[in-house]
């Protein structure tokens, strides 16, 4: 079966989005590696099934998913530290406080429990997790390696995610602490293909940019505009947006699709590298997959 275009873009980001961590993984990692461990039983599709029914009730758990997993192994590692409860754990920091999905990982571990007892790493769960909510929402099907394990260690101070106000500058040099270039900030920020973000998150550029009085000049201006409808001035900031802000495809912003990054490139930007990264790896389909 040949994958289109959109599948395709799908495959290239999300596929880095799970490659990008593997360093910061404990244990050896493979394609299949529970195969041998978990006798016939198919733990993958196991919680390909949960994940499926969940999806259906409610497809916005796709976005949840996919943010769990970034937030998660942005900090020490994909360890599922943050599924950790304490009172000063990573679930505590304030990037973490909005975080849902856990309700997701937990039926799937229960279910993996009854098929493949004491073997499955939630660390895995997670991947196996978003791979699926990914497939549903559009993207495409990739191989996924999994052997990893569980963290112990959980520490609201360790959490130090990039913050929405950042310049792309000081992004880069985030994803550069972790060993991440620039190509592969790009390629991760394709998980804002889908999902929401509050007002509050944003709505300085919308009034007073930097303490300017006034919005973020670079902003364009219909957009601005209709950011301001949805966010008003002096509001509590709980609205929330879509992320992709595609006019032509309502839909676009629960699809795994390149949608995001053509709207982002249509928009003003610095004419930094960073853009060029944007046009050359990700409005070219092809690129997605050869470059990972």
């Amino acid at each position: 079966m040949i994958m289109s275009s959109t599948a395709l873009v799908a495959v290239g980001i999300f596929g880095l989005i799970l490659v990008s961590f593997t360093g910061q993984c404990y244990g050896e990692l493979e394609v299949g590696f529970y195969k041998r461990k978990c006798l016939a039983a198919d733990v993958e599709k196991t919680v390909a099934d949960v994940v499926k029914a969940m999806f259906f009730k409610d497809p916005t758990i796709a976005a949840t998913i996919l943010r769990m997993k970034f937030h998660d192994c942005f900090v020490k590692g994909c360890d599922t530290s943050i599924l950790l409860d304490g009172s000063s754990g990573e679930k505590t920091a304030p990037p973490n406080l909005g975080i849902r999905g856990c309700d997701v990982i937990a039926a799937a571990k229960a279910a993996v429990e009854t098929v493949c007892p004491g073997v499955v790493s939630c660390s895995d769960i997670i991947v196996m997790a978003t791979r699926e909510a990914v497939y549903l929402s559009g993207g495409g099907r990739y191989n996924i390696q999994t052997g990893r394990r569980d963290g112990f260690e959980s520490r609201a101070s360790n959490v130090d995610l990039p913050a929405p106000s950042i310049s792309v500058t000081q992004s880069v040099a985030a994803f550069d602490i972790l060993g991440l270039n620039a190509t592969d900030m790009v390629y991760l920020l394709g998980g804002r293909t889908i999902g929401v973000a509050h007002c509050f998150l944003f709505q300085d550029r919308l009034y007073n940019f930097q303490n300017t009085g006034k919005p973020d000049l670079s902003m364009d201006s219909s957009l601005l505009k209709k950011l301001r409808l949805i966010c008003p001035p002096n509001s509590a900031g709980r609205n929330t947006t879509k992320l992709d802000q595609n006019h032509r495809n309502l839909l676009s912003s629960f699809i795994v699709d390149n949608s995001f990054y053509s709207v982002t490139a249509a928009n003003t930007w610095p004419s930094t590298r960073t853009q060029n990264k944007i046009h050359r790896y990700l409005l070219q389909d092809d690129l997605m997959v050869t470059e990972q």
